[in-house]
């Protein structure tokens, strides 16, 4: 009787461990086609890919520990099932842009649906090469014109329902991530690294996409640790490290006359270090752009020695070569910066510079409490009457490190008018500004 029971429960296990093995995603190891390491994988991982995107099951992409080479990939939707590409290695791309082909990405992921971009490897970009020639977005005009272009190193465009997690993207040639055009996508536990001097290598630029969340992420890179560019909506930023770099932006927006509506972004519990921006909303002058910018959202917040910590410049203009004659047509509205709290590297803590044509409506400044060389930092505004709640700095003129600290008013009437009102004040010196980043493929 025994013997029978012990036969059943063996032929039970059996069964179940077969079923079990069938749920789980078909595993493509890539050395299954021809992939090896300190080899190029770009044809084996196509291969891979084709095979996964047939698959009437899940699949799931592998590429084991050990370093590759890769070229130029593009691998497209849509797919029959959800697919998963776990990197452990280390993928490196071409040096030189010449390698590229003139593409725009390195890798590019396009209207595919439930994607998961996984591991513990890293998406090496190698743009040292690259940098040493690059003109810069915020600096050289000759950016413009597109004479100077590096790849983006991962390009998300038209996908649905996406995980990145756990993996490296290190030393793009431009930015790291572009996300256009999507629906869903969650980056989570990421890494994003490059020089501080590297130029315009952004760590998560957005444009255009719906439903964008970013958490427990580090980025520490040249310019915007996070971008968002025309069209992003319902965006979350929550518990990221950023810096070096030039901090968290909106924008800049406006100079082109097809741009759509931000709206519903939450920065929260970030920590900025030796950033050149802390939170930023940046549109520009004098252009036809004409949009809404609604439900903007940045709360408990660290700045550690971070150049102009909060900022609104309705007057962005990074050649210095730009009109003023005509205000901005962006309107700001519902703009809330609360629980923000650490050390300024310019005596200005805040500035708030809005359009003079569509002034900022229900701006607010609750609990904001930064210190210059020890004393509180001021605020300088114009066109704008925020409402000021808690500790924070009153909006005035006064460049003073040792102006009067906030007063704890409950309205808007109670903060004082900006003694600055012509649409040429200028906002709080910025040493260094990033790229103007549209939602078009080609502006990123």
């Amino acid at each position: 009787m025994m013997k029978k029971l012990s036969i059943a429960i063996i032929i039970s296990f059996l069964y179940f461990l077969a079923n079990f093995v069938a749920a789980q995603p078909g595993v493509l190891d890539i050395s299954k086609f021809g992939g090896a390491p300190n080899a190029d994988i770009t044809q084996a991982f196509t291969t891979a890919w084709n095979e996964a995107c047939a698959s009437a099951t899940a699949a799931k992409i592998l590429v084991p520990a050990g370093t590759y080479k890769m070229g130029l990939l593009e691998v497209k939707g849509p797919c029959k099932a959800p697919i998963e590409v776990q990197v452990d290695g280390t993928i490196q791309a071409p040096p030189n842009m010449a390698d590229l082909k003139g593409a725009e990405q390195w890798i590019r992921f396009d209207s595919i649906e439930s994607l998961t971009l996984s591991g513990k490897g890293v998406f090496d970009g190698q743009g040292a090469t690259c940098w040493k020639s690059a003109s810069i977005a915020w600096k050289d005009k000759s950016h413009e014109t597109g004479s100077d272009k590096r790849a983006i190193n991962i390009y998300f465009a038209s996908c649905t329902n996406t995980l990145v997690t756990g993996i490296t993207s290190k030393d793009s040639k431009y930015f790291h991530f572009n996300v256009l055009g999507c629906n869903n996508i969650t980056f989570d536990g990421v890494t994003i690294i490059a020089p501080d001097a590297s130029p315009n290598t952004d760590g998560i630029h957005m444009g255009r996409s719906n439903g964008v969340t970013i958490t427990n992420t580090n980025i520490g890179t040249g310019d915007d640790c996070v971008s968002l560019g025309d069209g992003s909506k319902k965006v979350t930023v929550q518990n990221v490290n950023c810096g070096p770099g030039h901090g968290i932006s909106v924008g800049s927006l406006g100079k082109y006359p097809n741009e759509e509506n931000v709206e519903g972004l939450l920065v929260k519990n970030c920590t900025l270090t030796k950033t050149e921006n802390g939170v930023r909303i940046k549109t520009w002058p004098d252009t036809a752009g004409k949009i809404t910018v609604t439900d903007m959202h940045f709360e408990d917040i660290t700045m550690n020695d971070v150049m102009n910590p909060v900022i609104v410049d309705q007057e962005y203009c990074p050649w210095n070569k730009c009109s003023k004659k005509n205000p901005s047509l962006i309107k700001l509205s519902k703009v809330t910066f609360k629980n923000i709290k650490g050390t300024s590297g310019t005596a200005e803590g805040v500035t708030i510079i809005c359009s003079s044509g569509v002034p900022c409506d229900g701006v607010e400044l609750n609990n904001v409490d930064l210190t210059f060389n020890g004393a509180p930092a001021t605020a300088k505004c114009a066109h704008v009457n925020p409402l000021v709640t808690g500790k924070a700095p009153v909006c005035g003129a006064s460049t003073s490190p040792t102006a009067s600290p906030a007063a704890a008013t409950t309205s808007p009437a109670a903060s004082p008018a900006a003694a600055t009102t012509s649409p040429t004040a200028s906002p709080a010196s910025v040493p260094k500004e990033s790229a103007p980043k549209e939602s078009t493929p080609k502006e990123g």
